[in-house]
């Protein structure tokens, strides 16, 4: 007996008893370690709820990361609800341009892929944006052009030439002859008349012209076909933004109280009461007049205010001097 406790207490094994300490800690570490990685691979709905929230940039509203949607080509991030909704805006009021990413200041000014398109918005709103982008392709295309028959629809192909000169396009449907550049009846030894649109004779009589009775005029800017089926005589063009008058195409951009309406050949032709148009002028010079008392009462403000906020000013520009100044400290 004696023996045996002298051989337990000896120096070996005392340092085989650390030995196997040491062994059972490293083994308790793996497996800690192999719970965590299993967890991580297989995330419960507690870590779920302790994951952290992403601050959408059209909605300000904090949102969990599957909620969200990243763009590939400039990896913004915005939650998926305001995405859907800011692509069917955009698909609506776009005309077929590419639908370009939500955030104003984006660095690399993304443009998002077809195949995000047709994830996030309908089938019937993915088909409208695929047609009204063709569309605008076709319109930008020097060699393309569209049948101007209302009833036709037809792309025709434009024999290259000198830039801006016309050229005589036959559409392959219905065999009209048309210039490629007014998109009137081919005129080989005239010029184009482009202060008039096409005038082509249908059985409902005029459908193109400058005639106040023509439902289809051009923008006299950039040259697009608009049909007004109901509404007031100021126009806007969406293609360009332009905004003139239905009936004489005078440009109206700088017309703010509509005083193109008050007299001439186009006088009350307005589409709405007269009441409703000098209501529609109170309210554009109170919002002048309320800007211009605004500025000013702040001005006499900001004059008496002026000298304190070059002071604070400067004293925080000499708070920042002394604790970059190499000598004070």
């Amino acid at each position: 007996m004696k023996y045996v406790t002298s051989f337990l207490s000896s120096p070996e094994s005392q340092g085989l008893k650390r030995l196997k300490k040491a062994e059972d800690r490293l083994m308790g570490s793996v497996g800690r370690l192999h719970y965590l990685t299993m967890n991580a691979e297989n995330p419960t709905p507690g870590d779920l709820a302790l994951a952290p929230l992403i601050t959408c940039k059209l909605c300000l509203c904090e949102q969990s990361l599957d909620k969200m949607t990243t763009l590939q080509e400039c990896q913004c991030i915005f939650c998926t609800a305001c995405l859907k909704q800011y692509m069917q805006l955009a698909i609506r009021e776009g005309c077929g341009s590419p639908i370009t990413c939500p955030d104003m200041v984006c660095l690399n000014h993304g443009t998002l892929q077809e195949a995000e398109i047709a994830c996030l918005v309908p089938v019937d709103q993915f088909q409208l944006y695929q047609r009204l982008k063709f569309e605008r392709e076709v319109h930008l295309d020097p060699y393309r052009t569209w049948c101007p028959v209302a009833d036709c629809q037809t792309v025709c192909p434009v024999a290259s030439g000198d830039p801006g000169q016309p050229v005589l396009v036959e559409c392959p449907s219905c065999h009209l002859k048309f210039c490629s550049c007014c998109k009137d009846v081919w005129h080989a030894e005239v010029s184009c008349r482009d202060s008039q649109p096409i005038v082509l004779p249908t059985e409902h009589g005029a459908l193109f012209g400058t005639d106040a009775d023509a439902p289809i005029k051009q923008c006299p800017v950039c040259r697009v076909y608009i049909e007004r089926n109901e509404g007031c005589a100021q126009m806007m063009c969406k293609n360009c933004k332009h905004t003139f008058c239905w009936y004489c195409l005078q440009n109206l951009d700088n017309d703010i109280f509509l005083r193109h309406y008050d007299k001439g050949p186009c006088r009350n032709k307005l589409g709405h009461s007269r009441a409703s148009v000098m209501w529609n002028r109170t309210q554009v010079v109170g919002i002048l007049v309320g800007l211009g008392i605004i500025a000013l009462v702040t001005s006499p403000l900001l004059l008496l205010a002026s000298p304190c906020i070059i002071c604070c000013v400067c004293k925080s520009c000499r708070g920042k001097k002394k604790k970059h100044d190499p000598s004070t400290t």
